[in-house]
């Protein structure tokens, strides 16, 4: 069985997550957390740290990382990547396209069954299909299905898949989380799969973990699937313990309270380098899957101006924001791609330190400062308040960071902090976008398709593209991106949306940080690779002489 590290094209994300895709993950070589000299044994019980609530248990009508962490191992998708980040099949036994690329033909495993026991058939692909494209379901992942023109069950193990055009991402459309008819077809037809018994307790999935308990705030408890079609995973628990504080967390960390978690920057370089904490964990490091950016409600008129957006960007110094805030371990964000990889493009406009082109911006616009430093217009001072979510010291630095910058600047900036799951419901979500600025992160998905963040169709309050951003060039160029099979044909497109992006500065692109998770050196197996380290959790084990729980 192999775990795909990102299962979306994209996701909200708490930085410092474990996981990440793309590029190899590195770690010391006595730290790769090898089955060397050990047997493999099944037992024992990994106690992760996430920092923020769960949303919810059916993933697809979630968008946080949290909830997608503790749904990929409840559900499967039909389709996974291996630790080279190449498809394999997950509940899908082979594909085939037809030479056209609007055919696709899915043959089915046939020995899963869901955690109740009913086997898993193609009428639940398209279940979920119907799901999926059902208008009632609030999902912000709709539109890859809606490229979809038929899904048809030949048989119980087959299925035929029609495309109303070429679709680049085909494939990539069938990693998602695949929901079982004869337990959510009611709520789902009436569009209340957020109000499902299921999505607070008793989930049933394929996959290889079940669901045991959940306390919100405290803890989510998995237990391993013996009937698991792939085989039953070593790990006989995993506990979620929700912790809202890295600094909590680190502390648990060296009480051993904990068995994984992402470290910060600041613990990463300078509080790990003893030799207890070198015995007891081993470090990993990679470039992550995510980026920082400091975002804007655009509804507001303070920020629908561009040259508004370039000011602030101009006075932001990002390489201070690097060092300071993730002692150099990220890379500087000029765009929603990840440096590296085939669409990104460093031939964008950049928006170098420079507090005086700031000022001469912002006064094109009207602000001018007042006696006291203040910048006003129409007789109002130039203030906002700048939420970021409770638990990541890493943003909320970032938040000081900035407050400070566009202070001097001459514009005043409060501060809120929020619990992650209370950020989203309350203040991000809401149709009328309670907030004025945010401190957040994007995790970005394998393939460069941001239809879903970046284009003017995707505002709805259950959607992604919450800054209400729209620009028509933007939305054709997305348009077009997705609908071609050839990736020259797309990098063409992807390029140029680079450079309308960093010329409107919708929101600013902050930074790309490192990962760094820390895993219990008793585990054993881990082997970082392209995909990171998570993508064969189920064959992570602890040697019987080394367990430290009984549960089995």
């Amino acid at each position: 069985m192999r775990r795909a590290a990102c299962r979306l094209a994209a996701a909200l994300v708490l930085a410092g997550a474990l996981g990440g895709c793309g590029q190899r993950a590195e770690a010391p070589a006595e730290a790769t957390g090898g089955a060397e000299g050990y047997t493999a044994a099944y037992g024992d019980t990994l106690i992760e740290a996430l920092t923020g609530n769960i949303s919810g248990l059916i993933p697809n009508v979630q968008s946080d990382s949290a909830s997608f962490d503790v749904g990929s191992l409840l559900y499967n998708g039909l389709v996974t990547r291996d630790k080279n980040l190449n498809f394999i099949g997950d509940l899908a036994e082979s594909w085939k396209f037809s030479k056209d690329c609007l055919d696709l033909a899915i043959k089915l495993k046939r020995n899963a069954k869901w955690h109740d026991g009913q086997p898993f058939t193609a009428d639940d692909v398209l279940f979920t299909y119907e799901t999926m494209i059902n208008p009632k379901t609030p999902t912000a992942y709709r539109e890859d299905f809606k490229a979809v023109a038929s899904v048809a069950a030949v048989d119980p193990y087959t299925l035929h898949v029609r495309y109303k055009a070429p679709y680049a991402k085909a494939l990539q459309t069938w990693e998602t989380w695949i929901l079982p008819r004869h337990v959510l077809e009611k709520y789902a037809v009436a569009g209340k799969l957020r109000d499902a018994p299921q999505n607070r307790t008793d989930p049933v999935g394929t996959g290889p973990y079940r669901f045991h308990e959940w306390r919100p705030g405290e803890k989510v408890v998995l237990v391993a699937n013996p009937e698991y079609f792939e085989g039953r995973p070593y790990l006989s628990r995993v506990v979620y313990r929700i912790i809202p504080s890295q600094a909590t967390i680190f502390l648990e960390l060296k009480a051993k309270g904990v068995d994984s978690a992402g470290l910060t920057a600041l613990q990463y370089q300078r509080q790990t380098d003893y030799p207890a904490f070198r015995k007891a964990y081993h470090k990993y490091r990679y470039p992550g899957n995510a980026y920082t950016y400091l975002g804007f409600n655009l509804k507001d008129p303070r920020f629908r101006d561009a040259r508004v957006r370039r000011a602030f960007a101009h006075a932001i110094n990002k390489k201070a924001l690097i060092d300071g805030v993730l002692l150099g371990l990220g890379r500087d964000a000029t765009g929603p791609y990840k440096p590296g990889t085939w669409a990104y493009t460093a031939k964008v406009k950049t928006y170098p330190y420079d507090m005086a082109r700031a000022r001469a911006l912002l006064a094109e616009v009207g602000w001018r400062p007042n006696a006291e430093g203040v910048l006003v217009k129409d007789g109002q001072p130039f203030k906002f308040e700048l939420m970021t979510n409770r638990g990541n010291d890493e943003r909320k630095k970032v938040a000081e960071i900035v407050q400070a910058a566009l202070q001097e600047l001459g514009v005043q900036v409060e501060i809120r902090v929020i619990e992650w799951a209370a950020l989203l419901k309350e203040y991000i979500k809401r149709p009328e976008r309670r907030f004025d600025a945010i401190v957040l992160g994007w995790g970005v998905g394998l393939d460069p398709d941001q239809y879903n963040i970046w284009h003017s169709s995707k505002t709805g309050a259950d959607e992604l593209n919450f800054i209400s951003y729209a620009n028509p060039e933007v939305d054709r160029l997305l348009e077009q991106g997705r609908s071609s099979c050839h990736q020259e044909e797309r990098t063409k497109h992807y390029r140029r949306l680079q450079e309308v992006l960093a010329e409107d500065q919708p929101i600013i692109f902050l930074y790309f940080r490192d990962a760094l998770p820390v895993v219990s050196s008793r585990v054993k197996r881990i082997v970082p690779a392209p995909a990171g380290i998570r993508y064969n959790f189920t064959e992570w084990f602890v040697p019987k002489q080394l367990q430290r729980y009984t549960a089995d």
